[in-house]
């Protein structure tokens, strides 16, 4: 397990007698980048949620590396938010801080300082005294990902990242994953722009309700597997 950061051992997820995912064995390495493709209902998002614990495999095992979820943070869809809670930006990204302050009493100038560099990264340092439903798909999404940046993981799962954003906020915001990648972190993304996995991500896993290949993207999206994961969406199992 020393370079292996996430390891996933005959994993089945799902909720009563629904499977979302089958079967599924594999390791993400440490300072990896990875896309998790595949046609809507392969179980991508699912498989999110089993590796944060949001969802105890039905079957197998989920291992992280020094056992523990500490070191990972998740930038989940838009459409799980709450936009309606009167929040300002600055605070929804200064509770990606919340594992090293612990309650608001000891939010210190050091942190203060790192909200806003963060804000300052994704382009959004005049934007902290806006309430969040003010924001705009992209600004919010900007504000997700200064969020993370305040939680310093060594791991990072990003669920459609860039879902109903503009390409321009989407090139932005892939330079922060990729400068991420380069200083060692482990990025896993959920993506269905296969130009963009295909340019950026060396590496793949493709689902389609269990995982029909996994490794170095150009080997993983080949037409023959993607045909493959759209006929097992379809209802059928290897």
């Amino acid at each position: 397990m020393c370079h292996t950061a996430i390891e996933l051992d005959q994993v089945s997820l799902g909720w009563r007698d629904r499977i979302a995912v089958r079967d599924i064995s594999g390791t993400f390495a440490r300072g990896s980048m990875t896309a998790i493709v595949g046609p809507n209902g392969a179980g991508k998002s699912t498989l999110i949620k089993g590796i944060m614990g949001m969802l105890s495999p039905l079957r197998g095992h989920i291992r992280l590396a020094n056992d523990s979820s500490a070191h990972m943070a998740c930038l989940p869809q838009q459409g799980e938010l709450d936009r309606s809670f009167p929040i300002t930006t600055y605070d929804l990204v200064a509770m990606g801080a919340w594992r090293r302050t612990g309650s608001w009493k000891r939010f210190k100038a050091a942190e203060h300082d790192r909200v806003q560099s963060a804000l300052e990264a994704v382009g959004l340092a005049d934007f902290g005294a806006r309430i969040v439903g003010t924001l705009s798909g992209g600004q919010l999404q900007r504000a997700l990902f200064a969020r993370l940046l305040l939680h310093d993981a060594d791991t990072l799962l990003l669920d459609e990242p860039f879902s109903a954003v503009d390409r321009h906020t989407t090139e932005d915001l892939m330079a922060v994953l990729q400068a991420w990648h380069s200083e060692g972190r482990t990025v896993i993304a959920v993506l269905h722009d296969m130009e963009l996995v295909r340019a950026c991500f060396p590496q793949a896993l493709l689902m389609g309700g269990q995982a029909v290949a996994w490794g170095p993207t150009p080997q993983v999206l080949t037409p023959e597997n993607l045909h493959l994961a759209r006929h097992l969406c379809a209802g059928d199992y290897l």
